[in-house]
């Protein structure tokens, strides 16, 4: 009994002694550390480094490939399993880097150079069948007499039911110089005809104007009366500087005195081509500079010689307009050689270098700098960006025009008329109610293009009126 009495008093006493001291003894307060010097913060920094170096090793020796080859529940190759890595690798990267496979690249590289080996129509899908859009004048196609509206009903004798756009696509295109037999089936007709072309190197218009004239090609004057010529550029590829270049130089010598240039629904294209275009038309200052982490800044200056200048210009974007259209454009506004008109443009202001891959036999799209406009201003529409943020080109103040979904449509749908090129009407014979179809065909009211032609006539007057 003693001896719980005593170690009572003990766990007392320790307790008590505990409680004195918290009361009375002062806080220790540690010392502040020594700052690291500069040659201890690099070795911790390449410490650091090692390590997680040491870790991305360590997740790379797990074999993934190899198990997933080995034990998937079903079979799957190797090239499918690497290729779907690389994708995997840029889905964190923007979405302008991609990775292009053999069977791709054919075709990148036809809609960068708008070059292809093919026979030179626009297809589309009426009502579920094949049908021929337009031939492209002088093309294979045009020369063989195949003509706009016809329906094709088979290809190499392989029935174009159930096809889409893209499988056409793939049957239609081929070596130059190879054949490929259509079964066409004419407006009117009732058997279907085959036609044998030949495939030839096709060269897509770029540049295109307000309306096609009687032998196929473009007119670019949209009222000559007044001397207002119209071009639409559809991309920049390698051709389009110097395709709009002639259609410039035929205005001229039809004493133009105005120039709208449209770049609506146009993607982009060629950083050089766009540097080319802009450089039509500015006597001086920068067109456009360029950054990047793992590249030289550059800057491209315009050049006074052969520039096309002493007439107004408007510029016509939509939110459509991208990447090579927003350098001209912007280009075009901050030198105050155009008033740009319509939407507030995409907002894509990166720039891509193409790195071929497997000797060539595909390719990497990778975003490897930044491009900015002479102002400085951004373009370039970050995920996070909000309307009032400054990206894009936005029309100059007084000269937007919003559209509605249905109005855009209704332009496209315009468009597309405008680019047809019609059969001669003594070619073939016209399906029953085609003079009552062309009637309703009119060109849809573009409020954009009516707003460059209201500003170029005022911009006209004035310039008269200064000359009195």
């Amino acid at each position: 009994m003693a001896g719980r009495w005593c170690s009572l008093l003990m766990v007392f006493l320790v307790f008590a002694l505990s409680a004195t001291a918290a009361r009375t003894e002062e806080p220790v307060i540690a010392p502040k550390p020594a700052p690291l010097s500069a040659a201890t913060k690099t070795e911790e920094a390449r410490k650091a480094k090692d390590k997680e170096q040491e870790d991305e090793y360590e997740l790379q020796r797990i074999d993934t490939l190899d198990q997933v080859e080995r034990n998937y529940v079903k079979g799957i190759t190797r090239r499918e399993l690497i290729e779907a890595a690389i994708d995997g690798v840029l889905r964190k990267l923007d979405p302008y880097s991609t990775y292009i496979t053999p069977d791709q690249l054919d075709s990148f590289r036809g809609n960068i150079e708008s070059e292809f080996g093919g026979i030179g129509i626009q297809i589309t899908l009426d009502q579920g069948r094949l049908a021929v859009l337009s031939p492209l004048p002088n093309s294979p196609a045009h020369r063989a007499g195949i003509l706009a509206g016809d329906r094709i009903v088979e290809i190499d004798g392989r029935s174009t039911e159930g096809v889409n756009l893209d499988q056409a696509t793939e049957r239609l295109k081929g070596k130059l110089g190879s054949t490929v037999a259509l079964a066409v089936l004419h407006a009117g007709r009732a058997k279907p005809e085959t036609i044998t072309v030949t495939r030839g190197k096709i060269q897509l218009e770029t540049v295109q104007g307000d309306h096609r004239k009687a032998d196929g090609t473009w007119d670019f004057m949209h009222d000559s009366r007044k001397g207002i010529g119209y071009v639409c550029v559809t991309a920049f590829s390698r051709h389009t500087p110097e395709e709009l270049r002639r259609a410039i130089e035929s205005l001229k010598k039809q004493n133009v005195t105005g120039l709208i240039l449209d770049l609506r629904f146009n993607s982009g294209g060629l950083l050089r081509s766009a540097i080319e275009v802009s450089d039509l038309f500015v006597e001086k200052g920068r067109i456009v500079s360029t950054s990047g982490r793992n590249v030289s800044d550059r800057v491209w200056e315009a050049r006074a010689e052969n520039t096309f200048s002493g007439f107004p210009m408007a510029v016509l974007v939509n939110r459509f307009s991208a990447s090579a259209s927003e350098i001209v454009a912007a280009c075009l506004q901050d030198h105050h050689r155009a008033v740009v008109m319509g939407e507030r443009t995409w907002g894509k202001g990166s720039v891509q270098n193409v790195i071929p891959l497997e000797h060539g036999r595909s390719a990497l799209k990778l975003t490897t700098a930044s491009y900015h406009r002479p102002s400085g201003k951004n373009i370039h529409r970050f995920p996070d960006s909000t309307e009032k943020d400054d990206w894009g080109v936005k029309p100059d103040e007084g000269y937007e025009v919003k559209l509605s979904p249905a109005d855009t449509v209704t332009l496209l749908l315009g468009r597309r008329q405008r680019d047809i090129l019609e059969p001669p009407r003594d070619a073939r014979t016209k399906p029953a109610g085609r003079e009552k179809r062309e009637k309703s065909e009119s060109r849809p009211v573009d409020r954009a293009l009516e707003m460059a032609v209201e500003y170029l006539n005022s911009e006209l007057a004035k310039a008269s009126e200064n000359n009195l």
